[in-house]
């Protein structure tokens, strides 16, 4: 059954990497043809581009998050740091995405109808919304890395001496600042 997701997690990371291939490919496509094209404007064709961009990040970073975490991990067990350090890094990109694909349509909405920048408006709010959800988190966090971590060092001494492995002991965990 391992096997069996790895596969399906490796084919969908695959998949989500060729996709955000593509949107750039198409992107830079079609900003080039409006480039030529005397009907639109390079502007426009522009931030069309850098939106494709952002959002491909953001695809690929899902896709290299997928694979890091759930193709090439050979233990299923982690430590609460472990998956703080992870999700917050993972958080931070989406977050970093959303911030910029917000600036994007903001400034092509403020060139073409100022009354709709209600709409990127929202986005950026969304954003800081998951960014400050994302340090809420962290904080939370801290605590349960505390309380856990004596078990989690207990239990992986204890695995360590089942196998027959030299036991190391851990550097303690500080609460974030």
């Amino acid at each position: 059954m391992i096997l069996l997701t790895r596969i399906v997690f490796g084919g969908a990371s695959l998949l989500l990497l060729l996709l955000a291939l593509g949107l750039v490919f198409l992107g830079v496509g079609d900003a080039l043809r409006a480039v030529v094209s005397p009907d639109h404007s390079a502007v426009d064709a522009l931030l069309d581009v850098l939106g494709y961009v952002i959002v491909a990040i953001a695809v690929f970073d899902v896709a290299k998050y997928l694979f890091e975490e759930e193709v090439q991990r050979d233990k299923e067990k982690r430590s609460a740091a472990e998956a703080r350090r992870s999700l917050t890094k993972f958080l931070s990109t989406i977050v970093i995405a959303v911030f910029l694909e917000a600036l994007v349509v903001v400034f092509k909405t403020a060139r073409e109808d100022v009354t709709l920048l209600i709409y990127p408006t929202a986005l950026l709010v969304a954003a800081v919304v998951v960014l400050v959800g994302l340090g809420v988190y962290q904080r939370f966090s801290a605590a349960v890395e505390q309380k856990v971590g004596a078990e989690d060092e207990a239990a992986d001494r204890e695995d360590a001496v089942k196998a027959g492995r030299p036991v190391r002991r851990k550097a303690a965990v500080s609460p974030p600042a």
